[in-house]
């Protein structure tokens, strides 16, 4: 997750001020909940400052440019899988077709997920050079 211990420290404070800020949401209508949204969301921008600063001292990345073609590929197979999920289940109102049409969109985002986008990844992997 986090290789140095600035990149720890930066990313413990995003999610806790991602946590207080989620929780400031939703609890707005008391006091506590607008002080919670608005400490969450400086610690958040804070986080985000400590990335960039820290970025450049990260270094070179070891791996080749990957193809795009194919990452895109996965990522819209993944997104259909979900729209068939999604529309399938207005298509029909008996539960073994909502069942279907939910496995076979899960099928088609497990296609993207596991088979395409891990090929698109490794395709210019640095331990194939």
């Amino acid at each position: 997750m986090a290789a140095t211990k600035s990149q720890g420290s930066s990313f413990t404070l995003f999610m806790a001020g991602l946590t207080a800020a989620c929780a400031g949401i939703a609890y707005f209508s008391g006091g506590f909940g607008k002080v919670s949204l608005v400490l969450g969301l400086v610690a958040v921008a804070y986080a985000v400052f400590r990335f960039i600063v820290i970025k450049p001292l990260e270094g070179k990345v070891a791996l080749k440019v990957q193809p795009a073609a194919m990452q895109l590929a996965g990522i819209v197979v993944s997104i259909l899988g979900w729209f068939v999920v999604l529309f399938g289940i207005h298509l029909t109102s008996s539960v073994s077709g909502r069942f279907t049409t939910t496995i076979v969109g899960f099928a088609i985002t497990l296609i993207g997920v596991l088979y395409i986008l891990p090929k698109a990844s490794s395709k210019n992997a640095i331990w194939k050079a």
